[in-house]
């Protein structure tokens, strides 16, 4: 393995296919630079989205005190995808999620078990849903606001909710609750942002406000978002991370692994492994499966099949904190070693669980998924026209299901 540094991510893996893959990286940057910034185009997180929150940051910390109104402590967030992954993968990797709550489920049980793990009267509702209608989001929102009627012993229960929502009243019912009173404070979701590339939108800078990260900190992570951006929209693969990770993932894929198996180390990453999940399934649909996993318990449901002579269909990628203990240390090292020697493998390497660390891991993690789709489309002549907005970052299928959920609703 040759190892590849961006200041504190650092890449392990086999560069020998690098070359293979020069020219379908330049073209996967220059597809990616040439939309970014284009309406519809749903990459108004590349530039725009950490630009914009670094003018905004003043603002969402002073809707995060009014929320808080020094009483306060606790936020309970009703969301579903990236509304609540995005938000929950960062809050819990830098291990301020003791007070901050999520929700996402539909079903009475799961309901009551959540409203009695919190304490009403220090607890604050953040409902994030871009549409403001989205089905799962709803219910939970409208189930919260009976729970904190009867708690308080009012109608009126406006102050003790947050909306993160389309900005536009005709697209969005949440909107349209919040310009009715029904609830008093409200940030935005942007356009153009698809939700699982959304972690530095307002729901999340809000939640990291009300957790107490100081200001200067989240400016220096949305600082880190953007040089990180710079470095991944680098055309040479022998510099940027992010190509060499996609070419790997190709490589592997047109090697016969359908399988893609992310293996975090460190309780840090339990929320992390969600987020993933779900930006690389819906970006990569089919042609890759991503699975991920946190160790090293998973070893002792996963290695068995992992480590299986019969197991032809699988690649890896291993994540995890620069150890400091020698067990840690020892344990990762005889892992990888043991699925190197069958399997394909890259290793990330954080420096530490930093906000300007992470913003580069996160922003390597984003660009892996665009030029791993966009590198395997292009080999399989797969070409999207300028005007239409890329696979990677769309996600009909999802409609299919919701299309049959209001169907069996409406009978």
């Amino acid at each position: 393995m040759t190892e590849t540094m961006l200041s504190d991510v650092t890449l392990k893996v086999d560069s020998s296919n690098f070359s293979k893959y020069v020219n379908n990286a330049k073209q996967a940057v220059e597809t990616i630079s040439e939309r970014a910034g284009k309406n519809g185009q749903f990459l108004n997180w590349i530039g725009f989205l950490p630009e914009n929150q670094l003018k905004n940051i003043d603002n969402l910390y002073d809707m995060a005190a009014k929320a808080k109104d020094n009483k306060y402590t606790d936020l309970a967030i009703l969301g579903i995808g990236g509304s609540r992954h995005t938000t929950e993968s960062l809050i819990k990797m830098i291990g301020k999620d003791a007070n901050i709550h999520f929700y996402s489920s539909v079903d009475s049980e799961s309901f009551r078990r959540f409203i009695n793990s919190l304490d009403l009267s220090k607890t604050q509702f953040l409902v994030v849903s871009k549409s403001g209608g989205t089905i799962e989001t709803t219910v939970a929102y409208e189930n919260a606001k009976k729970v904190m009627q009867e708690f308080l012993e009012r109608e009126d229960v406006s102050d003790r909710f947050i909306a993160m929502t389309d900005v536009s009243a005709e697209k969005s019912n949440l909107r349209r609750m919040v310009n009715l009173g029904d609830i008093k404070l409200s940030g935005c979701v942007h356009d153009d942002v698809g939700g699982r590339f959304s972690i530095f939108d307002d729901a999340t800078i809000f939640t990291l406000a009300f957790a107490g990260v100081e200001k200067d900190d989240v400016k220096a992570m949305l600082n880190a978002s953007l040089d990180a951006q710079k470095e991944f929209l680098n055309p040479d693969i022998n510099a940027n991370i992010a190509l060499q990770q996609a070419a790997f993932n190709v490589q592997s894929k047109l090697s016969g692994k359908q399988k893609h198996f992310v293996e975090y180390f460190g309780d840090a990453f339990m929320g992390t492994t969600l987020w993933e999940k779900q930006l690389k399934n819906e970006s990569l649909k089919a042609r890759i499966s991503t699975d991920t996993n946190v160790g090293p318990g998973y070893l002792h449901y996963n290695a068995e099949a992992d480590l299986d002579s019969a197991n032809k269909d699988s690649f890896f990628t291993f994540v995890y904190v620069t150890p400091q203990e020698k067990v840690t240390r020892a344990v990762l090292t005889g892992v990888i070693s043991a699925y190197s020697n069958m399997h394909p493998v890259s290793v990330v390497e954080l420096k530490d669980l930093s906000l300007t660390t992470l913003a580069k891991f996160i922003e390597f993690k984003h660009f892996e998924t665009l030029y791993t789709g966009n590198m395997l489309r292009q080999i399989e002549g797969d070409i999207t026209a300028d005007n239409v907005a890329l696979p990677e970052v769309l996600q009909p299928n999802v409609e299919i299901y919701k299309k049959e959920v209001r169907k069996a609703m409406a009978e």
